[in-house]
């Protein structure tokens, strides 16, 4: 079986991008959140190989992106998390880290990086 993906954004165009970078080199793309709060429950639901978090997006329920990354954390310390920061986002990348997320991409981003990314993040 393939690995499953969590693809967590709050735009969908974004979403779209990277399942399609993965799809295409054979991932599962298990389930989608566009918030925080979505990507924590959908994480129990689906127990993903691993998640594509976007750092910035609207507090829902006060979970933000690394608010998910810490909930994530607490309930599997083995959680893979790939963090995906636009330019910029320097310090909310070094709290996603240090909250648990083992690597990130910045946006705008080549798929090559992403897929590099995600294997390093697997291999983690």
């Amino acid at each position: 079986m393939g690995v499953k993906v969590l693809v967590v954004d709050d735009a969908v165009f974004m979403r779209k991008m990277i399942g399609d970078i993965l799809k295409k080199e054979g991932y599962e793309v298990a389930g989608e959140a566009e918030n925080g709060k979505e990507a924590v429950d959908k994480y129990t639901e689906i127990s993903p190989d691993l998640v594509t978090m976007d750092i910035v997006m609207p507090k829902v329920g006060d979970i933000d992106g690394i608010g998910a990354v810490k909930q994530i954390m607490e309930k599997d310390g083995k959680a893979k998390i790939l963090m995906v920061s636009a330019m910029g986002q320097h310090a909310l990348v070094v709290e996603a880290i240090q909250a648990g997320a083992k690597d990130f991409v910045t946006k705008p981003f080549q798929p090559s990086r992403v897929l590099e990314a995600a294997k390093r993040v697997l291999e983690s």
